[in-house]
């Protein structure tokens, strides 16, 4: 659980689960046309409410673990969904991950910059890479967030096999060049339940 202290913070919306002092609640627009139409058309980018007032609030999201990040004008590229708040000062935005067209999902991720403390979740123990130290790579669903200055593209190990039904299931992975680091949560995300029938 994340405790914040106000005068005011961005966070998912529905993450409160408590509050003391007095708080107004209300929801975050995207931030303009620009951003509201990218988040439309690639499902990105988390839906966001501005708490402001004075006190303390708590927030949560599925009892994941939660990761603070302090930016000093640098950038956070985030997987929208393990993004739990950040400071108002920061700016985001709704980016194309460089590299991976098509082939890869069109991959869209949020991107946070500037000066101030990010908190994102993840299920499970996270690893958090260096890589810098050698060539890295993660799957696209396990990478939660990465150092904006990192070069970010697609590598693909698919083998002949695989065309036939006999492949690993891992045939496609995030590569990550540069300095700068990569944490990786212990799973792919939260299941999908199928409906009964």
């Amino acid at each position: 659980m994340l405790r914040v202290q106000l005068p005011e913070v961005l966070a998912k919306q529905g993450s409160m689960v408590a509050f003391q002092g007095q708080m107004d609640f209300d929801y975050e627009g995207s931030g303009g046309l620009g951003k509201l139409f990218k988040k439309a058309m690639t499902g990105e980018g988390a839906s966001l409410m501005r708490v402001r007032g004075d006190g303390l609030l708590y927030l949560a999201d599925n009892a994941d673990d939660i990761h603070l990040f302090y930016l000093e004008n640098e950038g956070l590229t985030v997987n929208g969904r393990n993004l739990l708040a950040f400071q108002p000062q920061l700016s985001w935005d709704i980016q194309r991950v460089q590299g991976a067209g098509v082939a890869a999902g069109g991959l869209f991720n949020t991107t946070i910059n500037g000066t101030g403390w990010v908190a994102v979740t993840t299920h499970g123990t996270p690893v958090l890479l260096d890589a810098a130290q050698m060539p890295t790579y993660a799957d696209g669903q396990s990478a939660v967030c990465w150092s904006t200055s990192l070069h970010v593209g697609v590598n693909r190990t698919m083998k002949a096999g695989a065309l036939i039904g006999r492949g690993s299931g891992e045939a496609m992975q995030l590569a990550f060049q540069g300095q700068g680091f990569v944490l990786v949560q212990a799973s792919e995300g939260a299941p999908v339940v199928q409906a009964s029938s």
